[in-house]
């Protein structure tokens, strides 16, 4: 108990700067974690989502029934599923055009998915950029806070005539919080952005893959229903 009260006196007893300095980090430090957490759950729910998606979509089951599945519910479709819906929407539009080729068909959709990815993308990575913010830069405001209240300690020393440790020591403690609060600030923040961004990467790599193979497929059926076309016009 002893030590809570002297840490709360020390923090109190910070110049105006310092506790500024420290109210600041504190509030990123709120930040950090609320994006954490939240993050954490949306690339959980990501990665369920695509392994779900996966193994429906490989088992064999009707593009048109997987694309019912998709779009009922009223709900937009999120991660490999959006991307499945963007391309087999934009495939059933195109194969009913005349004088379109298979090629142009496959175009088109890859566009559809190419464009719904990147909105997937943009989701998931929205606010890494400000976790990998407060990572890099609290350490610097702790560090200025620490550089201020030193700074007031020792000009605190050149008003007296004789200088003790007991003196100066609350000064340069209060001045270390705001080091320590940085660092407290930035360790679960860098290490929270390095892990979310690998995970994106890899999601983004399965993304990829998904859209270069059914790209393939929806070629073979543009392909398989040209020839269809042209043998019932023979």
């Amino acid at each position: 108990m002893t030590a809570d009260h002297s840490f709360l006196d020390l923090v109190l007893g910070a110049s105006f700067i310092v506790q500024l300095v420290m109210l600041l980090l504190l509030a990123a430090s709120v930040a950090s974690w609320a994006i954490i957490l939240r993050k954490r759950r949306v690339l959980r729910e990501a990665q369920q989502g695509a392994d779900g998606f996966e193994a429906s979509f490989w088992s064999g089951g009707d593009l048109t029934s997987i694309y019912r599945d998709v779009t009922q519910g009223g709900a937009a479709a999120t991660d490999m599923a959006a991307l499945f819906e963007a391309g087999f929407r934009e495939f059933r539009r195109l194969v009913q055009q005349q004088g379109i080729s298979p090629e142009q068909v496959l175009e088109g959709c890859h566009r559809a998915m190419r464009v719904a990815q990147m909105r997937e993308t943009d989701r998931l990575e929205r606010n890494l950029a400000t976790l990998a913010t407060i990572g890099s830069t609290s350490p610097y405001v702790g560090l200025f806070g620490t550089v201020w209240g030193i700074m007031n300690s020792f000009r605190a020393i050149g008003t007296v005539q004789s200088a003790t440790l007991a003196m100066v020591a609350p000064g340069i403690s209060e001045a270390l919080i705001a080091t320590a609060m940085g660092l407290f600030a930035a360790i679960p923040a860098v290490i929270a952005y390095n892990r979310y961004a690998d995970q994106v990467t890899r999601l983004e790599v399965r993304f990829d893959t998904f859209t270069e193979e059914f790209a393939a497929i929806l070629l073979r059926h543009a392909h398989a229903g040209r020839a269809a076309a042209g043998g019932g016009r023979a």
